[in-house]
């Protein structure tokens, strides 16, 4: 993940292979790797030094991880580090984060058969599914609690889905970690992480024949991950129902099984309430760092809107740490309301800021989002900006002189004629300041860019500065997904940019 930062450089230090290091500096080149031990040979073969190898024993059959050595150093690392010494940043920085057992939320396929199911991903290019048992990327403890499915689906006679003829009765898992867990040391509470357990059930809703089925293997679970056993791995398991032949992996329908039924996680400096259909974040570790990054290079008091909110995670964190004036979410998916209300909730009473959370569309009337705020965080999608905010984005000097005209206004009076607008605008979760706030109508001065795309990402970046209106001041990386080098996103990149005077 990227972030684009206006901030004076930060000091780092050469990067390591530890599994946790700090953020670091992007790297020279590494020393040359270890020889082999042979006899005298003017040409010695050289072996990959296994220091930061992944190690995992399903590297050639799962399509999960296409890198196998050197994790710390992403392979797209040296273009990013290029990119931004191209356009004036020579002080890109890089946090190459947990190397192993990193990923705290995954969906597995489950495949094969009641006496020999498999759990995993598909093969390259195929639906045959790779059972991964061993995956050195996942929490210890997602393995751990595939397995105790496993046992389940063995015992209880489960048929694993079969996609040729559309039938069977488990179709998908997803395994989410908490490591949320204040009766624990801090030290302590990732490796104690809890498993929240999804079963997307190949049936309509509860009420199907094989519903019997279904809350046997949610009680087998319980009985043996739950908080009566030695080790509670499980934290809860809720079931998901799909019987659409797309490939799509959940339904509309949720049901809470056991367990408890809230979710919560403690990234940036709050907790923070996740639904399982709600996105989250994989890697909770490099998500953390990433916020606590961001939250450097935003002023006190500032006024932020962040789009692209999701649950409101980045908005809310900046809420508190920053003590801002006011924070504007702005989310398409109606699905995250739930979550951006029970985080808002556990907001400290001490927090003093106008915050609002919005279901909107922020390539409708893109300038309506921007307006009032002096910081606006953007997360996009693999995709990147909407055209239409990126055209905001590049044209603010122009309309900031338009506005000063006599009887202007930011706003325009169009926008009443087109309702769908104006209802967007009405926040559908509203908490109000303690303190009298006068409405404003600034336009963002500081532009942060929270990148999973990095084509995209470069495309929106060309963009940005050819319109010579923002400045790019600063680049930080984060290794969000070591190993999976497949796609251009893995390495998530945070850019902020400050616009020029004019």
């Amino acid at each position: 993940m990227a972030l684009w930062l206006l901030s004076a450089p930060s000091s780092a230090s050469i990067i390591t292979c530890h599994a946790t290091p700090s953020a670091v500096r992007a790297p020279p080149a590494p020393p040359p790797p270890p020889l082999l031990s042979l006899p005298p040979n003017p040409k010695p073969t050289p072996l990959p030094s296994l220091t930061c190898a992944l190690q995992c024993p399903h590297f050639q059959s799962c399509s999960g991880c296409t890198q196998e050595y050197n994790l710390h150093r992403p392979i797209i690392l040296n273009e990013a580090t290029d990119f931004f010494k191209k356009h004036g940043v020579s002080d890109f920085t890089f946090d190459s984060c947990k190397l192993w057992g990193w990923r705290c939320r995954a969906k597995l396929a489950v495949r094969g058969s009641s006496t020999d199911p498999l759990v995993g991903l598909y093969q390259e290019g195929t639906h045959n599914v790779a059972d991964i048992p061993d995956c050195k990327a996942h929490h210890p403890n997602i393995n751990a609690a595939v397995e105790l499915l496993k046992q389940g689906i063995t015992e209880l006679n489960i048929e694993p889905y079969d996609e040729d003829q559309g039938t069977g009765e488990l179709r998908y898992v997803q395994m989410a970690v908490t490591t949320h867990n204040t009766s624990l040391p801090s030290a302590e509470r990732y490796k104690n992480g809890k498993v929240q357990v999804s079963l997307v059930w190949n049936s309509r809703n509860e009420k199907s024949p094989s519903s019997e089925k279904l809350n046997a293997l949610a009680d087998f679970l319980w009985r043996h991950g739950g908080p009566n056993r030695k080790v509670h791995l499980i934290h809860s398991v809720w079931a998901n129902f799909q019987t659409s032949t797309k490939n799509i992996i959940f339904g509309n329908r949720w049901r809470h099984l056991l367990g408890e039924r809230d979710f919560w996680e403690h990234v940036g400096g709050i907790d923070v309430s996740l639904a399982p259909s709600s996105f989250g974040q994989a890697n909770t570790r490099a998500f953390d760092s990433l916020l606590r990054k961001l939250q450097k290079h935003v002023h006190f008091g500032a006024s932020v809107a962040d789009l692209y909110a999701g649950a409101g995670v980045i908005g809310l964190s900046l809420a508190v740490t920053r003590k801002c004036r006011s924070v504007k979410c702005v989310e398409i998916n109606k699905e995250s309301k739930p979550s951006f209300e029970k985080t808002a909730e556990r907001l400290p009473n001490s927090v003093d800021s106008s915050i609002s959370w919005h279901n909107a569309d922020t390539s409708i009337e893109p300038l309506s989002w921007l307006v009032g705020s002096d910081v606006v965080v953007v997360d996009p999608p693999r995709k990147g900006l909407d055209p239409s905010l990126l055209n905001a984005l590049r044209t603010i000097p122009a309309v900031e002189s338009k506005a000063k005209s006599p009887g202007s206004s930011l706003l325009k009076a169009k926008s009443e004629k087109r309702p769908w607008i104006v209802r967007s605008r009405e926040a559908l979760v509203q908490i109000e300041s303690k303190t009298t706030q006068e409405d404003s109508q600034s336009l963002p001065q500081t532009l942060i860019y929270i990148s999973c795309g990095w084509e995209s990402f470069k495309e929106d970046c060309k963009s940005l500065l050819s319109s010579n209106v923002w400045h790019l001041n600063k680049a930080h990386g984060f290794n969000f997904f070591p190993g999976t080098q497949r796609y251009c996103c893995r390495l998530y990149d945070i850019l902020l940019l400050h616009m020029l005077e004019f």
